[in-house]
């Protein structure tokens, strides 16, 4: 059975309480955080060795320094996130800190791509 069906199968069991489908529609977010804050941590490394290629000053170090930072927050995600499906009971707690790290890593990748296109100007 797959983890869509158990979760249709849980609904039907305990009804179809807000708090219930809400608890169920929960399941699988870190199935779906995980690969894609692995994929942006690649994105944040590419963009930052693709940066280094060009002699933008003090700026391009600023714009170096978010890059990496982005990354590992990107990559603080990815752990939280396996580690939500693996331990799988009570892991609410754990998923809901690789969401919220998640936003802010995207937040920040956002900033940094405002900051890339006023620094191409300069």
């Amino acid at each position: 059975m797959s983890r869509t069906q158990g979760s249709a199968a849980v609904i039907a069991r305990i009804g179809r309480t807000p708090r219930a489908i809400a608890a169920v529609a929960r399941i699988g977010l870190s199935e779906h955080i995980l690969p894609t804050a692995a994929t942006m941590v690649g994105a944040c490394m590419t963009v930052l060795s693709i940066g280094r290629l060009s002699h933008s000053g003090r700026l391009g170090v600023v714009i170096d320094k978010m890059l990496a930072f982005d990354s590992v927050i990107f990559l603080l995600s990815a752990v939280l996130s396996f580690v939500a499906i693996r331990i799988a009971t009570n892991s609410d707690h754990v998923e809901a800190w690789a969401e919220r790290l998640f936003l802010v890593g995207l937040s920040l990748c956002a900033v940094v791509a405002v900051v890339i296109a006023f620094a191409i100007d300069l």
